[in-house]
């Protein structure tokens, strides 16, 4: 694995760099970097936005110690803009090799992210559809990181995770079909006037096959028992607390995982790290990112929990 390294815009600012991935398809992605990190937060995002999306996090998590990778997934930000010629309408379409190549790339950061920085507990946190994706990959690949952060996910079977319209139930509330996102309008805003986001039409972007694809639920007897952390807003309209507290329960009974803790933010929607009680969200992942991995217990693709 090759990747660009492109000179660095200054000690505040992301870098940005590409690996090349299975299919040919250049993915470009960000490193905002700890002076001296406890560990690497691996971010995987959700469906129609991308990686610059997650700045604001990336910053609080820099600044508590934790360095931050991110890539924009097949299809999507920057990737996307480069994989469709520029080609703006195409923004969502994964490509070749469709959602098993996005899932691949998420997996192909993690080992950059590994080779960049040797010796560092590796913590992924999926949102949404990174959520989804996450899931995936530890019921094959749970050695491969030492916690599991899980934003408005949902336990991914029919009746538990909303396949229809997100913004049905906040339509009233506003035009941009983004008010299911959050409750802070600025946010809301700012998505409908991304040039890089496209709307999170699911069966529109991945077809019929790949949004199948997406369901499922957590092995059992995952190998590696990773803590685990589930934030949810009260009123998320992908799957919500009743969804979360059912996955939650898979974890524990049928996965076997010994530490699973779910967070439910009242009146928070769905991107509980852009919402108006955003600093409480991110106190409760940094107090639970620093109890859980201890970079003097990393053995090979894990680290012991600290609580």
């Amino acid at each position: 694995m090759t990747a660009s390294q492109p000179t660095p815009p200054g000690p505040s600012a992301p870098i940005e760099a590409t690996f090349r991935d299975a299919w040919g398809i250049d993915v470009v992605y960000d490193t905002w970097s700890a002076a001296d990190p406890h560990g690497v937060v691996q971010i995987a995002h959700g469906v129609g936005e991308h990686g610059g999306r997650y700045a604001s996090l990336a910053r609080d998590l820099v600044a508590a110690g934790w360095t931050v990778v991110v890539n924009d997934h097949r299809g999507h930000g920057r990737t996307g803009l480069r994989q469709h010629g520029d080609d703006r309408t195409q923004l969502g379409r994964l490509g070749p090799g469709g959602l098993r190549a996005a899932v691949a790339a998420v997996q192909q950061m993690t080992q950059v992210a590994r080779q960049a920085h040797p010796g560092l507990p590796i913590v992924l946190l999926g949102h949404s559809w990174g959520s989804i994706m996450a899931q995936k990959i530890v019921n094959t690949a749970s050695g491969e990181y030492d916690g599991l952060v899980l934003s408005g996910s949902a336990y991914r079977v029919p009746g538990w995770m909303n396949g229809g319209d997100l913004n049905k139930r906040h339509a009233h509330l506003g035009p941009t079909k983004y008010e299911w996102l959050t409750r802070d309008r600025a946010i809301i805003e700012a998505m409908a006037g991304d040039p890089l986001a496209a709307e999170a039409d699911v069966i529109g972007l991945f077809g019929i096959a790949d949004t199948l694809r997406l369901l499922g639920v957590p092995r059992r007897r995952i190998p590696h028992d990773l803590p685990l952390l589930l934030q949810v807003g009260s009123d998320d309209p992908l799957g919500g607390p009743r969804s979360v507290h059912r996955l939650a329960r898979a974890y524990r009974g049928r996965a076997g995982l010994t530490d699973v803790r779910v967070h439910v933010y009242e009146g928070a929607r769905h991107e509980v790290y852009n919402e108006t009680n955003r600093d409480e969200v991110i106190a409760d992942l940094v107090a639970w990112l620093n109890a859980h991995t201890r970079t003097a217990d990393v053995r090979g693709g894990g680290v012991a929990s600290a609580g």
